[in-house]
């Protein structure tokens, strides 16, 4: 997935004021923790493709 795609599920996949993901809520109705799957996943990608920038040198 390219970076741009994960940002969408991150701006999607937001707690809403009862503690679920408003976006698992909205596409699947389904009642899903805040952090769902899809954000965890999501967030180590963001993370590993920071890191990998970091130690080849880019900003």
């Amino acid at each position: 997935m390219t970076d741009l795609q994960i940002r969408q599920i991150l701006s999607v996949h937001l707690p809403n004021g009862d503690g679920f993901c408003s976006g698992c809520r909205r596409w699947w109705a389904r009642l899903v923790p805040y952090p769902c799957p899809q954000t965890e996943w999501a967030a180590r990608q963001q993370a590993r493709t920071a890191v990998r920038r970091f130690l080849d040198g880019r900003p």
